[in-house]
């Protein structure tokens, strides 16, 4: 977050604000299932490694199996017409590895966004390679990796 908010102003949220005073940097409390902005109201977002932890009673909150489905919408929500939106996530093989994290297949994540439209899609694969702006389908043997979506608001 210091090294971003160094160049563009940056808004922070989690259910645990950061304690740091910074230029450009402003942290405030916020659940990702009821987010602090109006609709259509941000232009750039990142939610990195969050929406798999949603639902699944790790941080106190309530179990719900549409956990990360919830926060995909809320994401939508939020993001602006033509907005971009940022995620990581694990990518594999589905499951839950409880009450850790979810894993989805590529293509689930894809059907999560409903309102957006993937612009690129990199990955790291099961053996810590990097993989830069492929095809989604390339992704879909993994057992466990990581996904870098950018998406944008239709």
């Amino acid at each position: 977050m210091s090294v971003l908010s160094a160049y563009v102003e940056t808004t922070f949220v989690d259910y645990r604000p950061l304690q740091a005073s910074l230029p450009g940097l402003t942290s405030i409390a916020g659940n990702i299932l009821d987010l602090p902005f109006v609709n259509d109201s941000v232009g750039s977002l990142s939610c990195l490694h969050v929406i798999e932890h949603i639902g699944l009673g790790r941080y106190g909150d309530p179990i719900d199996p549409q956990g990360s489905v919830k926060a995909a919408r809320e994401l939508e929500r939020i993001v602006s017409s033509g907005g971009k939106l940022f995620l990581s996530l694990p990518i594999g093989r589905e499951r839950i590895c409880f009450n850790a994290h979810r894993v989805n297949a590529p293509l689930t994540v894809l059907g999560m966004f409903s309102q957006m439209k993937l612009v690129e899609f990199s990955y790291v694969d099961d053996d810590g390679r990097y993989h830069e702006d492929k095809p989604i389908e390339a992704a879909s043997h993994l057992e466990y990796g990581c996904g870098l979506f950018q998406f944008e608001k239709l």
